[in-house]
């Protein structure tokens, strides 16, 4: 085995081993060579090549996001770095580990003119976990950094300034990788490297001292009985959940809430929970109050005593908007790391996982008299019968094509949403209970929607549908450019030429103006696409076409497959904001 004859190169390496990192995305380049050659020498990691670094972060966000485990990126220095900033603001508002690892060009060839250099030093500050920026070793290149630092030696030998440079990388490389094990959040580090950067040895020359823990406190005790006091003593209790992995929450807790007649329990698509009684789309009940000549008195009767939340950010802006101005007098959120105050009324943020958490709280709370439940899920009721009158009566439009799509797909499959209208349709219908639904809510971003699918569907058993809108499957098409797509991958992209959800905002207008810079209108669809990244290519553009494809679409075959759904830009929106004004009507 070869390993590169920089030591903190060959330390980088030996810390994430150490740490159980196996999984490794490398974008080529010249001065990342010494990590690229330790990583891909040793059969211990498993290494994917991806040229395009934004591509490449998001593909590692998506095999972290499965895995929940950290997964390692590695680049050249200057511009390529910065591109992976949306993915690590994404993991960082998301909670998945991802571990940035940068080759940076030696301190003193920054801001001189030298090609591309930039200051690559806790370049993530405001959206990092931890960063770690090494020191350059004295003991390769040595007559380089006699020549231009001669004051890193300070008259002291070079073993002994060596020796103090791999303990502080040791201790950076410690903190920064137990951060990412322990805190569940992204992290850089920043490694600087003199030239030669190809040359090898047969045996390493440093050795990683790897500490484990990084004195981060256990658990939070918590003592549940005063706020389960609390808790039965209200009439009204909402429970509001977000971005939840699938099998997070045993399910016999969920019954317990789910059949208390003084809780609601309101989830979405991303929530990954299920229970008959669980309000699934939340819209689709606030709507019709904002709609109604008795909106006041309906929001207060919906006002939640008790506001109990758990997982990661909300899609729904109705009940944000409600909640923010119908606040509860206590809101709860579980979570080991953080609570958001999203709803500005946060009381108590319990530190703690929500199954340990539901599992001793059950234990004191008891059903309440109440017809909280009761009328709320009769309306629920009501705008489910009328969504389905609706949809029967629609012509072809984005969500009739939703409607089909949705109820369209396998049992057991893994389903990635896109950011804008896709997410925001599918939270108005009911889908299967075996799908895992995932999708990028941390910042809401479309830019990268396609790459974390396909690095999501890697490790995974059962197949992957990517459901996408066009203009975030065009931002993202280099996600396709890779060799480690599956042949059972599929994408869905409702092509509606151009950005339809900004025909729903208020304000738009027919105009020149807002075709061109608002909604970016196009006329592309994705065929050549298509068949330049080797996927098998539909097309249709009504309902009978729909139903055909999709009956072949999900069926087993040798590449993976595209099927652009396009659908009639002028009418979706109107479609859609009809749909609000049907279930609201009397």
């Amino acid at each position: 085995m070869r390993y590169s004859s920089i030591p903190s190169a060959q330390l980088v390496v030996q810390h994430c081993k150490a740490k159980k990192i196996k999984n490794i995305v490398i974008s080529p380049g010249s001065r990342n060579a010494p990590l690229t050659i330790d990583f891909s020498e040793d059969p211990y990691f498993k290494c994917f090549s991806i040229v395009d670094e934004r591509s490449a972060a998001f593909f590692a966000l998506g095999i972290a996001q499965q895995l929940h485990e950290p997964v390692a990126v590695v680049c050249t220095s200057g511009s390529a770095l910065l591109n992976y900033y949306p993915a690590v603001a994404e993991a960082f508002y998301s909670g998945i580990p991802l571990v940035v690892i940068s080759a940076d060009r030696p301190v003193y060839k920054i801001d001189v003119g030298d090609g591309q250099t930039i200051r690559q030093d806790n370049v993530f500050d405001r959206h990092i976990g931890y960063s770690a920026n090494l020191k350059q070793d004295v003991s390769h290149a040595v007559h380089r950094v006699e020549k231009y630092m001669p004051q890193w030696l300070s008259g002291k030998n070079i073993e002994t300034v060596q020796q103090e440079i791999q303990a502080y990388n040791n201790n950076e490389l410690n903190t920064v990788l137990n951060v990412a094990l322990q805190v569940k959040l992204p992290v850089h580090i920043n490694v600087p490297f003199e030239e030669p950067l190809y040359d090898t040895i047969t045996e390493p020359t440093v050795k990683a001292e790897s500490i484990s823990e990084i004195g981060k406190e256990g658990a939070q005790t918590v003592h549940l009985k005063a706020y389960a006091d609390i808790w039965n003593s209200s009439k009204q209790k909402m429970v509001l959940v977000g971005v939840n992995p699938p099998n997070a929450v045993e399910q016999a807790f969920l019954d317990v809430l789910a059949t208390d007649p003084s809780v609601i329990v309101l989830t979405e698509t991303t929530s990954n929970l299920h229970h008959p009684n669980f309000f699934k789309s939340i819209d689709s009940i606030v709507a019709p109050i904002e709609k109604s000549n008795e909106t006041e008195e309906l929001f207060e009767k919906l006002q939640p005593q008790i506001l109990l939340t758990f997982g990661g950010l909300v899609v729904s802006k109705k009940i944000k908007a409600f909640l923010r101005e119908y606040k509860p007098q206590h809101h709860w959120h579980v979570d080991e790391i953080k609570a958001f105050n999203t709803f500005f009324s946060l009381t108590h943020h319990f530190k703690i996982n929500i199954d340990y958490f539901l599992a001793d709280f059950v234990n004191f709370i008891e059903p309440q008299p109440s017809n909280y439940f009761d009328y709320w899920n009769n309306r629920r009721v009501q705008y489910e019968a009328k969504r389905e009158a609706y949809i029967k009566d629609i012509p072809f439009s984005d969500m009739l094509a939703f409607d089909f799509i949705l109820k369209s797909i396998p049992e057991n499959y893994q389903v990635q949403l896109a950011n804008s209208s896709t997410v925001r349709y599918a939270q108005l219908f009911d889908l299967d209970s075996s799908l895992e639904i995932f999708c990028n809510r941390g910042t809401s971003g479309i830019d990268g929607s396609t790459s974390t699918a396909v690095g999501a569907a890697y490790y995974k058993e059962t197949p992957t549908l990517l459901i996408t809108g066009d203009i975030s499957f065009f931002y993202d098409s280099n996600g396709l450019w890779n060799n480690y797509i599956r042949p059972d991958f599929r994408i869905i992209i409702i092509n509606n030429d151009g950005g339809g959800i900004f025909r729903i905002l208020p304000g738009q207008e027919e105009t020149e103006n807002f075709a061109t810079f608002f909604e970016t209108t196009h006329d592309k669809n994705v065929e050549h696409l298509s068949s330049q990244f080797g996927f098998e290519h539909m097309l249709v553009n009504d309902v009978t076409s729909l139903e055909v494809r999709l009956n072949e679409f999900y069926k087993l075959s040798d590449k993976p497959k595209i099927l652009e759904v396009h659908t009639p830009r002028f009418l979706n929106n109107k479609i859609l904001l009809g749909y609000f004004d049907f279930i609201s009507s009397e």
